[in-house]
């Protein structure tokens, strides 16, 4: 149970910590991201602003009126193709028309003019079956006029690579470190989950302890007043009353008697030190046992108690398993009578032995288990109190009336608790007025398996 919740919490605090560790690694991936592309445009812009600025512009006279002005392409580009090339910087000069006049590419680039100063990626795709030919750049695209004529478009490219190559690199980076923090949080968050929860492991030892020490304390006090009450009764000379009132002592002593044993036995349970006797257990045999044992009871309260066995002929070493006979009859004893308990006079309880189905077709498997059924047509269970079943001191009062002789309510817990010990499952569907049916399965032994 410790190391369950342990291993939540080391998970918890690894998840969070996860989480945390995303959003920042995504947030400082995209701020580095758009921090690189705003540095080429502003790049960009300032090429854009130094070239229009040094562009040489010559007025169109057309006899006696100047009507245009044009750029010199020589006089204005001369000096930029060298300035730019260091920078990995291309410069392309388009007419007002669209027409590519000057480039500093090698080869024109096949893309329509969008005149945009903020800047746009753009995929060049010289080959399409081939795409290590291809390539993006990031552009601005900036119209040069005068008034209201247009001189033309200078474009302004820059390799996109500059900002996937170091993104690529960021996101290794960020990958490897997150997985790395990851594994060191898990580290730490196990070490700190296991001194966090040392105090509780502590305090629930030794609540375990008081109450083995305290439950095994009280058997002796117990068995002695029973003992006293029960001579007590024997007396021939008692009053009617006193033995009326010795009777009522007795009665609730027994009852103090099976809940201090109970509660030994689950905290020996609890702390492992239950002393197991394993045994190859049939099945059949115990439930016919138990059976007898009940039938007086049910008798008496006009109820119908059956026990079916379906056997399996190719089922070798049939309904036996490996356990302990004793407590394996106080399972079945307690389901028993519980379903003669809560059921009304004149019912039917019917408990069934097989080899569920799916275990039928492969009988020799190793890992076939054996399915006890009890079935009865008692009052039912609430859907609301089926989950508590198991818990300790619980009772579905509201669905089920307790007579004066009822339980602590450690019955069922007391019983999946050896359910489990043996490997073994516990299933209980109810409905309301319609009776509960109880599953257990229990893994067949073979002569092939080795015993505890």
């Amino acid at each position: 149970m410790f190391q369950a919740t342990r291993r939540r919490l080391a998970i918890w605090y690894t998840a969070v910590t996860a989480v945390l560790l995303l959003l920042f690694a995504t947030g400082f991936y995209f701020y580095v991201r758009n921090t690189l592309i705003d540095r080429i445009d502003d790049t960009l812009n300032h090429v854009v602003e130094v070239v229009e600025r040094t562009l040489v512009i010559e007025p169109i006279i057309f006899g006696t009126a100047q009507t245009k002005s044009q750029v010199n392409i020589q006089a204005s580009f001369r000096d930029s193709s060298d300035s730019v090339e260091d920078d990995h910087i291309d410069l392309e000069w388009f007419s007002p028309t669209g027409d590519l006049l000057w480039s500093t590419l090698s080869e024109p680039l096949n893309i329509p003019i969008n005149a945009n100063r903020t800047g746009e990626t753009v995929w060049v795709i010289n080959n399409k079956l081939n795409s290590e030919q291809n390539y993006s750049l990031r552009q601005v695209t900036q119209r040069v006029e005068i008034g209201r004529q247009v001189l033309g478009y200078l474009r302004v490219s820059h390799p996109w690579f500059e900002v996937t190559k170091p993104i690529r690199q960021l996101i290794f980076d960020l990958i490897l470190g997150t997985g790395l923090t990851l594994i060191g949080v898990a580290a730490i968050g196990w070490l700190l989950s296991g001194l966090a929860i040392a105090p509780v492991r502590e305090s629930y030892g030794r609540l375990k302890q008081f109450t083995a020490d305290a439950s095994h304390e009280l058997r002796n006090p117990i068995a002695t007043i029973q003992t006293n009450v029960q001579v007590a009764l024997a007396e021939p000379d008692i009053e009617p009353q006193q033995h009326q009132q010795l009777q009522v002592i007795e009665r609730l002593t027994r009852r103090l008697g099976r809940l201090v044993d109970d509660l030994l036995f689950l905290a020996r349970q609890d702390s492992g030190i239950l002393q197991q006797q394993w045994v190859e257990v049939p099945l059949d045999a115990l439930l016919i046992e138990v059976i007898e044992e009940q039938q007086a009871i049910a008798r008496h309260q006009n109820l119908s108690l059956s026990l079916e066995i379906i056997d399996s002929p190719k089922l070798e070493d049939n309904f036996t398993v490996l356990g302990d006979w004793d407590q394996l009859a106080r399972v079945f004893t307690n389901l028993v009578s519980n379903a003669v308990q809560y059921t009304a006079s004149g019912g039917e309880i019917e408990v069934e032995l097989q080899v569920p189905v799916k275990n039928k077709r492969n009988s020799s498997a190793l890992n076939s288990v054996l399915q006890i059924k009890v079935t009865d047509t008692g009052t039912g269970i609430s859907p609301e109190a089926l989950p508590h079943l198991f818990d300790r001191f619980y009772r579905a009062d509201p669905a089920r009336t307790h007579s004066s002789a009822a339980g602590s309510g450690l019955g069922l817990a007391i019983t999946k608790a050896i359910v489990e010990n043996h490997r073994g499952q516990i299933r209980i569907d109810s409905q309301i007025d319609r009776g509960t049916a109880v599953t257990v399965t229990l893994p067949a032994h073979k002569s092939a398996e080795i015993s505890l």
